[in-house]
């Protein structure tokens, strides 16, 4: 019994805590931590999203760096 009455304490100091705070500020705060938060393809899946995006990007780099070396081999290191 005493759990329960604990527990109804605790939600009536939330409840009374969150009438007090005037409506702007619970407004900001919830902007504020809207804006915090990370991306929802990071909350799901973690690093790996990035890593793929990060390794697609980089292949994609390559191959046109290899093309440019192909249509213009001047463009390779240059022996002094």
């Amino acid at each position: 019994m005493a759990d329960a009455d604990e527990y109804i304490k605790y939600i009536t100091e939330r409840f009374v805590q969150y009438i007090e705070t005037p409506k702007e500020e619970r407004r900001r705060s919830r902007s504020e931590a809207r804006s915090a938060r990370e991306p929802w393809h990071v909350r799901w899946f973690g690093m790996a999203p990035a890593s793929i995006a990060m390794w697609w990007n980089n292949r994609r780099w390559r191959s046109f760096k290899d093309k440019l070396s192909v249509k213009f081999p001047f463009r390779q290191k240059q022996v002094k």
